[in-house]
């Protein structure tokens, strides 16, 4: 720490906070984005008839992500809606982190197996960080806020994208 003085009066200054890593880039052909929610047509529709009608070019199902792209969209859906704590949903459409994950895998932009990774990448990064809980408990904890949310995520998916996934 960084000690002026002038006259009588000292003054001290704090040493500049370490910066974050910037996000992952992302290739541009993947559009990454917060989807809108399944309409009601779209909810109604079951799974096998959307996959014929996928076939013959009436209907277009998202392409899931790998996790490294699934976190980063996991960010936009959290920025879109809103983050929340102590609900998965909340009543306004607000989400915590694996809300937002359900939401995507619901609405077919991430499989089972790669969102399971996304959460194992999700815990690693908290180890690393010296948290030895589940993900959706870190996220309720009072003292957590979006900004933290956010930069834990993003480290976890360049974690992801250097692993390949």
């Amino acid at each position: 720490m960084a000690r002026t003085t002038s006259g009588s009066f000292t003054h001290t200054t704090a040493p500049p906070a370490p910066a974050l890593e910037p996000p992952a880039v992302i290739p541009p052909a993947l559009e990454i984005w917060a989807p809108d929610p399944p309409n009601w047509g779209q909810r109604l529709v079951p799974r096998r008839i959307r996959s014929a009608m996928t076939d013959l070019g009436l209907w277009q199902e998202p392409r899931p992500l790998k996790p490294s792209y699934h976190l980063i969209q996991v960010i936009e859906v959290l920025t879109r809606y809103g983050w929340c704590q102590s609900f998965d949903f909340s009543p306004t459409g607000r989400m915590c982190i694996r809300g937002a994950q359900t939401f995507l895998e619901s609405t077919g932009h991430v499989t089972a197996i790669d969102r399971g990774k996304a959460v194992h990448y999700i815990q690693d990064q908290l180890a690393r960080q010296g948290v030895n809980m589940r993900f959706w408990e870190w996220n309720d904890l009072p003292c957590n806020t979006f900004r933290g949310v956010e930069a834990t995520i993003s480290a976890a998916s360049d974690m992801a994208r250097k692993n390949g996934d």
